[in-house]
């Protein structure tokens, strides 16, 4: 058993190795020259820093006192961590209650997205019928549309159901799927084998259970994808629920954001006014880091056939 062990470990050893001896390598099979990693890796760090740099000064504000943030030149580290600023952020305007609307039609958004756009990209990647590609076109010609050019044909339509002031308008929408959602999960799914879903046909299988059985565990990561973009785009709407809500019951975190600006516009808390900026993208940021193996498996292996 040791033995065994020990071949298992040699052997992921070896892989680890004989992979970052193929990175360290060009395309033509030379080897890189060491200064070539080591610039690289110092314009990402820098780059890194250079974005991470709001999103410091945001917590950082956040962390300080009225007096603090009123200094000049300010601080680069808060000289008292004023934690109790979170609390009063949330307190200060109904934060739970736009926290609740803001994922209500988040979640309800990322199924309907991933459903959805799954079967449409389905039916252009892995079924044949006549016409098939003309129609692809027509659904990524749409990507070219402006927003602007739909925005009071839409409102009309969910003024006439009688839907405005409620979340459906927000929501509803996405169970008709993205062409750019389409094009990626179909990007993804051509990379299937034809024969494998040929083999499913003869053995009987019809579409459906092929599609849940076969091509939908394989598109994990391209659908892992759709759904976070999905989520970050609802998340952070704010067009959206500006358009379609007017009550603050069902107003979203983005509009409520700017209305605690605009109610507080001639003496702004920016230490509160930050605290609740980054308890709005904190979910985000969490989503991302948790999956991002599987977001970037997803854009790369579907931009590529």
């Amino acid at each position: 058993m040791s033995s065994m062990i020990q071949t298992d470990t040699s052997s992921v050893v070896r892989a680890k190795k004989a992979g970052a001896e193929q990175y360290n390598r060009r395309a033509d099979g030379t080897p890189r020259p060491w200064y070539s990693t080591a610039i690289a890796r110092v314009v990402m760090i820098a780059l890194s820093l250079l974005f991470l740099l709001p999103l410091y000064w945001m917590i950082a504000s956040a962390l300080k006192s009225d007096e603090e943030l009123a200094q000049f030149p300010p601080t680069l580290i808060p000289q008292s961590w004023e934690f109790g600023n979170f609390v009063d952020a949330v307190t200060a305007m109904p934060f739970l209650q736009f926290f609740a609307n803001s994922a209500i039609i988040t979640v309800s958004v990322v199924v309907l997205s991933v459903l959805s756009n799954f079967v449409i990209a389905y039916g252009f990647a892995c079924i044949d019928w006549p016409g098939r590609d003309r129609m692809f076109y027509v659904v990524i010609a749409t990507l070219f549309l402006p927003f602007p050019v739909t925005l009071i044909p839409m409102f009309d339509l969910w003024a006439r159901l009688g839907l405005v002031n409620t979340l459906f308008p927000l929501i509803i929408p996405a169970a008709f799927g993205s062409a750019f959602y389409v094009f990626l999960l179909r990007q993804f799914m051509l990379q299937i084998p034809r024969a494998m879903l040929d083999a499913a046909r003869v053995d009987g299988a019809s579409e459906w259970r092929i599609l849940w059985t076969i091509a939908f565990p394989t598109s994990l990561p391209a659908l892992t994808t759709v759904a976070i973009f999905a989520a970050v785009t609802s998340w952070n709407d704010f067009m959206g629920p500006l358009i379609y809500l007017q009550d603050q019951d069902v107003q979203t975190l983005s509009i409520g954001l700017q209305a605690f600006r605009s109610v507080n516009a001639q003496d702004v808390s920016f230490n509160l006014l930050m605290a609740a900026s980054f308890l709005v993208i904190l979910p985000l940021l969490v989503l991302f880091f948790v999956f991002q193996r599987y977001f970037i498996r997803g854009i790369t292996i579907g931009g590529f056939k």
